[in-house]
């Protein structure tokens, strides 16, 4: 009976410690998003000096023989050119101003799509993140691919959605997200291919830039390549029915 007793004593403690290691795992959690919903905050108001994978990049391309420097400017959303924030959401997210942070359709689209390439063995893969889950991804999180990265993702993205204007969520993606080896943001961008400002983009260079997006690193070597050409016409042609935040 003493035994019974005892075995019935050490499986509730072993029991009440779970409890509380889960207990203290979900506060942290919490406490986490607490802290993430409180830069989101921060950016509804106020620019950032740079974004997390722009800091993991920089230290990745200074580790370099010879080092390459991270190119990055803030640019002000008056500043930069129609043309861009047009091109953008013509080739990246065309219902920008309509959904709601995500598209659940686009998602299953690429996921069926991305699944299909797997099975052919073929490399190239369909992203259906809208603008606003990739500015999620940028500013806070790391390139890993993970199922708990994706969720992480989606929960900052509704949280932005939450706070910031469209028209905010566009001026910030425009100018953290990447052009090429080192390059961030619309300035630095319009700078380096083109040698003018941001502001004073031509349609037709605007969605050369749109063009590399979805591979910055690769595209950007080439912005005479037959692919950014011809992607850059397609834009080109979107462009016209693209809707800009008000």
């Amino acid at each position: 009976m003493v035994t019974g007793i005892a075995e019935r004593v050490r499986s509730q403690s072993i029991a009440r410690s779970l409890a509380d290691l889960v207990g203290l795992l979900i506060a942290v959690i919490l406490l986490y998003q607490v802290y993430l919903f409180a830069w989101v905050l921060w950016y509804s108001v106020f620019n950032p000096g740079g974004s997390a994978y722009m800091r993991e990049q920089a230290s990745q391309l200074a580790a370099q023989d010879p080092p390459v420097s991270i190119q990055y400017e803030w640019t002000p959303y008056e500043a930069i050119s129609p043309n861009l924030k047009k091109a953008v959401i013509a080739a990246e997210d065309a219902r920008f101003t309509e959904h709601g942070g995500v598209e659940w359709e686009a998602i299953r689209k690429a996921w069926r799509y991305n699944e299909r390439q797997e099975e052919a063995g073929h490399t190239r893969r369909r992203g259906g993140s809208t603008l606003t889950q990739q500015l999620a991804k940028n500013l806070f999180l790391s390139a890993d691919r993970s199922y708990i990265r994706k969720g992480q993702e989606l929960i900052i993205t509704y949280m932005i959605e939450a706070i910031m204007s469209k028209q905010r969520i566009l001026e910030l993606y425009l100018n953290v997200v990447e052009y090429g080896t080192g390059i961030f943001g619309a300035q630095a961008a319009a700078r380096h291919y083109f040698k003018v400002d941001a502001a004073h983009l031509s349609a037709s260079q605007a969605a050369r830039l749109a063009a590399i997006l979805p591979n910055p690193r690769v595209y950007g070597k080439n912005m005479q390549s037959r692919y950014v050409l011809s992607r850059g016409r397609t834009i080109s042609a979107r462009m016209r029915s693209a809707v800009l935040p008000e």
